[in-house]
């Protein structure tokens, strides 16, 4: 597969998160921070629900027919969420998921992985199991 303007975008991505890590190059330091981006995503999204409600979560029991083909599930399954994101949640949001992609980036380059390899293999896991993967 030949490099594309996201391919090189992605590798430019990893490359640049490598040169600008000063601090916290350790392992253990990369992982804990990972976990406190990801809280930081888990808030900005319950923020928007209860500070800001330009959204609501209708968390609910999913009800699937019992003679559903798993191809036809996924159009029956809810994202519980009603309403839209509004413009500062949704900058929220997308700062804190950045957030988060930077420390996937330099966990990547912690052990010699490409993410673009990565984010492949999981592409082509995901095509060759299909409506199976259940993720």
């Amino acid at each position: 597969m030949g490099n594309s303007i996201n391919d090189i975008l992605l590798e430019d991505f990893q490359s640049f998160v490598g040169e600008i890590l000063v601090r916290n190059r350790s392992v253990l330091d990369i992982i804990s921070k990972m976990q406190t981006s990801t809280g930081r995503v888990n808030r900005a999204v319950i923020k928007a629900v209860t500070h800001c409600g330009c959204i609501e979560i209708e968390g609910k029991k999913q009800a699937f027919p019992e003679e559903v083909s798993i191809k036809n599930l996924s159009g029956l399954i809810s994202t519980q969420l009603k309403g839209e994101l509004c413009k500062e949640c949704r900058s929220m949001i997308e700062k804190e998921i950045g957030g988060e992609l930077f420390y996937i980036a330099s966990l990547c380059n912690t052990f010699g992985i490409s993410l673009y390899d990565v984010v492949l293999n999981e592409k082509e896991t995901l095509s060759t199991l299909g409506n199976y993967s259940f993720r």
